[in-house]
């Protein structure tokens, strides 16, 4: 059953505490404004399945749990360490409008929750975020930034053996949980993991030899590993035909849900092997996964110094700023962002359409070197050329200050402090501009001096 208010905080406890510790601090307290408004949670209650909003137990608060996602993002914390913070904590307790007489929430229930209402229900109330911030401010968006950054996947350096044991692993734990739903005798995914371990352990030993030939046996011991996924993926897939077969009466949609999981997994395995065979022959690797668990991270490469390659995802920011004085601070939209490294121009139709539907039109548009002007022009059909900033990828200076300047290349907020030190830009057109925040999971609302976001893992 959905909750979407918490109800009173307040109870006798509270009266012996002293004034100080009631009241909360300045930064919670404006965010505690801004949240306060139930128009925010009408996404929350839309994107609820319709049947179980009055049957079943009852859900946390909505309000406590978009308040403790905030939390989260602003500290960086994980689930558990963020339950046991906000416990010990007499004004984070208060500003998730949790008594002190009451318990918080489990971490797991947060996690599923995040996982549940999605990045889709974020983007509608960050777009709800801006609506109250035009209404309430008369916020007028005169000038816009448009960067990309590359949002980091939780996964570590891939290699195809590796990759191979942990797809077997995981197609032998899920088969498992299949089998148990099933009556009959099932077919057993067989359990792989450790004649691939010896396979990885076998690559690492010819590595470390560093001869001549150790790269074709690099490849012969990763065409084994694929051959032995593939036998698991098949017999993942026998056994996902057969519990939709068997998918009759009661518990058939649990069936229906298992099958259709145990099949994505079986494909993404299928995928690999495919991608082994093309490492093998030598052929292109065009579409290469990277990670079994998140099979839509894609390898990046940005040419920073210290990591030229990363793994994960492509965002587009857009932030919308009342003038170009210093210090100006104002809203970012929700993000835009692909599967891959997409060029920069491909996310700008996704960043002009979120300023349509906003009703929102800046002014002026700053972007850097990797815009094509006449890509971004074509995407702003509003704007005056004159009104389209666009940075030269040719910096002015010897070599040496080239060097130092590229040091600064390190994310978002290198890239715009690049723009800052000339770039070819009018200095004053940019004096204002002091960098944009990291995106760095779901949509950032930003209102009133502050940025409220919310992480999914």
């Amino acid at each position: 059953m959905l909750r979407l208010l918490a109800g009173q905080v307040e109870s006798l406890w509270d009266e012996v505490l002293p004034a100080s510790v009631r009241e909360l601090p300045g930064d919670l307290a404006r965010l505690d404004r801004v949240l306060a408004d139930p128009a925010l949670l009408a996404p929350i209650a839309e994107a609820w399945e319709v049947g179980s909003r009055g049957q079943g137990r009852p859900s946390i608060p909505m309000e406590s749990f978009v308040r403790l996602m905030v939390v989260k993002q602003r500290t960086g914390w994980g689930y558990e360490t963020l339950v046991r913070e906000v416990s010990d904590s007499l004004h984070l307790r208060r500003f998730c409008l949790i008594g002190i007489d009451r318990p918080v929430p489990d971490g797991s229930t947060v996690r599923k929750l995040v996982r549940r209402l999605g990045a889709g229900v974020v983007e509608e109330m960050t777009r709800r975020v801006i609506g109250k911030a035009m209404r309430e401010t008369r916020f007028r968006a005169r000038a816009a930034r448009v960067d990309s950054t590359v949002v980091e996947a939780d996964i570590r350096y891939p290699s195809d053996a590796v990759l191979a044991l942990q797809g077997a692993r995981a197609l032998a734990r899920e088969g498992r949980k299949v089998a148990r739903l099933l009556t009959r005798e099932a077919v057993r995914v067989r359990d792989r993991s450790r004649a691939l371990g010896r396979t990885v352990r076998a690559i690492s030993r010819t590595l470390s030899r560093r001869t001549g030939e150790a790269l074709e046996q690099v490849l012969v011991l990763n065409q084994q590993a694929g051959r032995i996924a593939a036998r698991s993926a098949r017999e993942a897939r026998r056994l996902a035909t057969q519990a939709r077969a068997s998918a009759r009466g009661r518990g058939a949609r649990r069936k229906l849900r298992a099958a259709a999981a145990l099949e994505r997994l079986a494909d993404c395995c299928l995928k690999l092997v495919d991608q082994i065979d093309r490492r093998v022959r030598g052929s292109k690797i065009t579409d290469r996964l990277v990670s079994i668990s998140d099979p839509d991270a894609r390898p990046i490469r940005k040419g920073k110094l210290g990591k030229p390659t990363e793994f994960g995802y492509v965002a587009q920011l857009c932030e919308l700023t009342e003038n170009t004085r210093p210090g100006a601070r104002g809203l970012l939209l929700p993000a835009a962002h692909a599967i891959g490294n997409p060029a920069e121009n491909r996310l700008l139709t996704q960043t002009a359409a979120e300023l349509d539907r906003a009703g929102l039109r800046p002014k002026e548009l700053v972007a850097d070197g990797g815009f094509l002007p006449e890509l971004t022009r074509e995407a702003f059909p509003d704007l005056n050329p004159e009104q389209i900033q666009i940075a030269s990828r040719h910096e002015p200076g010897s070599r040496r200050t080239r060097r130092r300047r590229a040091r600064y290349r390190t994310g978002i907020e290198g890239r715009i402090s690049h723009l800052k030190r000339g770039y070819g830009l009018r200095r004053s057109r940019l004096k204002g501009h002091t960098g944009m925040r990291t995106w760095t999971g779901w949509a950032i609302l930003a209102y009133d001096l502050d940025t409220l976001a919310i992480r999914a893992h």
